[in-house]
C-alpha cells in the first residue's frame, strides 16, 4: 500500500512538490486516519515527511500557490533543537499553513529572544519556540552541589525566562512557546538522602509551576507543559543523544511538543473548531441501535460499556467550555431520539446536542445541513465516526472539516478525540460556557421566522436590543476571540490578540467597543465589536466584527448608525474607514457605501478606505433598540 511518504517522495523526486503542496495537507490527513497504527509509528512517519518539507523553498511554493498561508516560526533554545523542526514543519503542512522556518544559534537563547538586532527578532515571527532541557539549569551547579545549590539555580533560570518574557511582550511578535523542564532520574539519584531527594522533587516542581503561571502576566505567551506528553510518550531524553549531541529531548517528546505548539499557533490565528459531530454505533455506545435495540446497546459502568462512557463524560466536558455537540446517525430518528433522552446508562442527553441528524443521508450531506442549521461553515466542524469510509466520503465531500478516526479499540477514542486539540483557545469566556444555550434560542428564533407572516414580522416580534458601550476589562478576551472566530463580518480580516486590545480608559492603541445583543427569545451577549480612534481629521474605525449567528437582522447598519451619530455630535468632521477583502468577507464588500460612505482610494488590491461627511445620517432599523454609551458613563445592568 502507498503510505504519504511515498506520495510524498515521489512528488519531490519529480520536482513537483512545491506546485502539488496543497495535496500535502491531504496526505497528511490520510496518515493520521490510520486510526489502528500506534502514535509513536504516525509521530515516525510525521517527522520523516517534515524532512522531505524543509527541503522545499517557501517562495517556490508561493509562487505556484500565492494564497497559501505562510507562517514564519523560529526555533531555539538551550541545547540542540534540530530534532523539533521537522514535525514541526509537518505538523504546519497537515493544518495548510506554509512554515518559513528562521533557526536560532546553539544555546544562545537569551540573545535571539531578548536583542532587538537578533535574526530571531529581525525576522518577526508568528510562532517562536524556546527550547529548555534539565540541562539549563544543570549546567549551573557546581561540583559537588546541594538541593539548595539547585534551588538557587531554577530561581536564576526563572529571572532570565521572566526577563525573555518581558522582553518578547515589549518588542516581539506573534507568540512565544515555552515548556516546562522534566526532572530526570539521573539528577535525583545522585541525592542519597531520601529526604532531600524529595525536597528536590519541591523544589523542581515548584519552579515549573511559577513558569507555567507567567502567561498570565504575559499573554503573548504560552508554556507547554511538558508532564502530560511524556506519561503519553514514554521517556523524555535519549540518554546517547543527550550525552553525544545535547538533544534535549527524545523524538518522541519532540514531535509532542511540536503538535502541542501548532495548537497554540492554530487557537491564536482563530482556528478553533466550533462543533463537534459524533456517530452513535461504536462511538458512544457499544453495539447497533438499528439491530440490536436500546436494550442491546452498552454505554454504562460494566467492561463492555466503560470506554464508551468515558468518551461521553469528557464530551459533556467539552460541552460546558462551549463546544457545541451534534449527532450523525446511519439510524432511524424515532429510536435514537429514545436513547438520548431515556435510555439509562447515557451520560449526554437530548438537550447536550444543539442538532441531531438520525437517517440514512450519507454523512458529509448530514454534516453540511448540521452546518447550515447553526450558521457555522463546515469548516468548523470536527467529525469523530469509526468506520473508515464515512471518514473517507466527509474528507473527500468536506475537505475543511476536521477528522477524528476512532479505530475498532475503543479504549482509545478519548486519546484520539483529544489528540489534535482542535477545540483550543486562549481563553473560554462566559459566551463559550453559555453557547449550547444560545444556539437552542437560535433555533426557537428558527421556528419563530418559519411561522412569521414575513421577514420585517419576524424582526418585529424579536425585539432585539443592541448596547453598545465600552467592554468591562473581563471582556477583553472575549474581543480577541471574535476577532480570531469571526470570518463572514469581520471588515477587515485582521486578528487582534487579547494584549494588543487598549483597555478602556488607557488613552492609547485601538479604542475597542463591545456590542451586545439580546431579543425576546434571551441574551446573546458579546457579539460583535468595534475598534475606533480618533484623530483631528475624524474618527476611524479600524475594524468591525459581527458574530455569524446574529447577522441578517440589521445589527450592524444600528451600530454604524450610531457611531455616526456620535461622531457628528462631537463635532468630528468626518468618519473614515477600511475594508479589505478576504475570501470570506466578501459579501460585506457594499457595506459601507449602503449607508453613504465613499471610497476615497484603495491602497492595494483588497484595501479600500471610506470616507463618510455625516451630512446624512442614516436612521437604524426600526425594529432595533440601540442603545450607545461610547464613553463608558453610564452602569449597564
Amino acid at each position: 500500500m502507498t503510505t504519504a511518504l511515498d506520495e510524498l517522495r515521489t512528488l519531490h523526486h519529480a520536482g513537483r512538490l512545491a506546485a502539488a503542496y496543497p495535496e500535502v495537507a491531504v496526505l497528511l490527513a490520510r496518515l493520521t486516519d490510520a486510526a489502528d497504527r500506534s502514535e509513536e509509528q504516525i509521530a515516525d512517519e510525521l517527522a520523516r515527511c517534515g524532512s522531505l518539507l524543509a527541503r522545499l523553498d517557501p517562495q517556490d511554493v508561493l509562487a505556484h500557490h500565492p494564497h497559501t498561508p505562510a507562517v514564519t516560526v523560529a526555533v531555539t533554545g538551550h541545547s540542540a533543537t534540530a530534532a523539533l523542526t521537522d514535525p514541526l514543519l509537518a505538523e504546519l503542512a497537515r493544518h495548510g499553513l506554509l512554515a518559513r522556518p528562521v533557526t536560532g544559534d546553539h544555546g544562545a537563547y537569551l540573545r535571539d529572544l531578548t536583542d532587538p538586532g537578533s535574526e530571531l527578532r529581525r525576522a518577526r515571527p508568528e510562532l517562536t519556540l524556546c527550547v529548555l532541557g534539565a540541562d539549563a539549569v544543570l549546567e549551573q551547579l557546581p561540583l559537588p552541589w546541594t538541593v539548595a545549590d539547585a534551588e538557587q539555580a531554577c530561581a536564576r533560570l526563572l529571572e532570565r525566562l521572566e526577563t525573555v518574557a518581558a522582553a518578547h511582550t515589549a518588542h516581539a511578535t506573534g507568540v512565544l512557546v515555552l515548556n516546562t523542564l522534566p526532572l530526570p532520574r539521573r539528577l535525583t539519584h545522585q541525592i542519597i538522602d531520601q529526604q532531600q531527594r524529595a525536597l528536590l522533587g519541591a523544589v523542581w516542581r515548584e519552579f515549573n509551576a511559577r513558569l507555567l503561571r507567567l502567561p498570565a502576566a504575559h499573554p503573548a505567551l504560552a508554556v507547554v507543559d511538558l508532564d502530560p506528553l511524556i506519561a503519553s510518550t514514554g521517556a523524555a531524553t535519549d540518554e546517547r543523544l543527550a550525552l553525544y549531541t545535547r538533544s534535549a529531548f527524545s523524538a518522541a517528546v519532540f514531535a509532542a511538543l511540536a503538535r502541542e505548539a501548532v495548537h497554540v499557533l492554530r487557537a491564536r490565528r482563530g482556528m478553533t473548531r466550533k462543533c463537534l459531530v459524533l456517530d452513535l454505533d461504536h462511538t458512544l455506545w457499544d453495539g447497533v441501535l438499528g439491530e440490536d435495540g436500546a436494550d442491546g446497546i452498552d454505554c454504562g459502568p460494566t467492561l463492555r460499556g466503560e470506554p464508551y462512557a468515558a468518551l461521553q463524560r469528557v464530551v459533556k466536558q467539552l460541552a460546558a467550555q462551549g463546544v457545541l455537540l451534534a449527532v450523525s446517525s446511519k439510524n432511524d430518528p424515532g429510536p435514537v431520539n429514545d436513547v438520548l433522552q431515556s435510555h439509562p446508562d447515557m451520560t449526554l442527553r437530548a438537550q447536550d446536542f444543539v442538532s441531531v441528524r438520525a437517517g440514512w443521508d450519507p454523512k458529509d450531506t448530514a454534516l453540511a445541513a448540521i452546518a447550515g442549521e447553526l450558521g457555522i461553515a463546515t469548516d468548523a466542524l470536527v467529525f469523530a465516526d469509526d468506520s473508515p469510509a464515512e471518514r473517507a466520503l466527509v474528507r473527500h465531500r468536506l475537505p475543511g472539516a476536521a477528522v477524528i478516526p476512532l479505530g475498532t479499540e475503543p479504549a482509545w477514542h478519548v486519546t484520539r478525540l483529544l489528540a489534535d486539540g482542535w477545540f483550543d483557545t486562549p481563553h473560554v469566556t462566559d459566551d463559550d460556557r453559555g453557547r449550547t444555550g444560545q444556539y437552542r434560542a437560535a433555533a426557537e428564533r428558527a421556528r419563530l421566522r418559519g411561522s412569521a407572516g414575513s421577514h420585517e414580522e419576524y424582526l418585529r416580534e424579536l425585539g432585539t436590543v443592541v448596547r453598545i458601550s465600552p467592554p468591562r476589562p473581563h471582556e477583553l478576551p472575549r474581543m480577541a476571540q471574535l476577532s480570531l472566530r469571526t470570518n463572514q463580518f469581520n471588515l477587515t480580516g485582521e486578528r487582534i490578540a487579547a494584549e494588543r486590545i487598549s483597555p478602556p480608559g488607557a488613552g492609547a492603541g485601538l479604542r475597542p467597543l463591545a456590542v451586545r445583543v439580546s431579543d425576546a427569545y434571551g441574551d446573546s451577549g458579546l457579539v460583535g465589536a468595534l475598534f475606533v480612534r480618533e484623530t483631528p481629521d475624524g474618527l476611524h474605525i479600524d475594524n468591525m466584527l459581527l458574530s455569524c449567528r446574529v447577522l441578517a437582522r440589521g445589527i450592524e447598519h444600528g451600530c454604524l448608525s450610531a457611531v455616526l451619530s456620535h461622531a457628528r455630535g462631537r463635532g468630528l468632521p468626518a468618519v473614515r474607514a477600511r475594508y479589505r477583502a478576504t475570501r470570506a468577507n466578501t459579501r460585506s464588500r457594499g457595506f459601507y457605501p449602503s449607508l453613504g460612505f465613499v471610497a476615497e482610494r484603495t491602497d492595494d488590491g483588497a484595501q479600500t478606505l471610506f470616507r463618510h461627511d455625516l451630512a446624512a445620517i442614516p436612521a437604524a432599523p426600526s425594529h432595533l433598540t440601540v442603545q450607545a454609551d461610547f464613553e463608558g458613563d453610564t452602569d449597564e445592568p
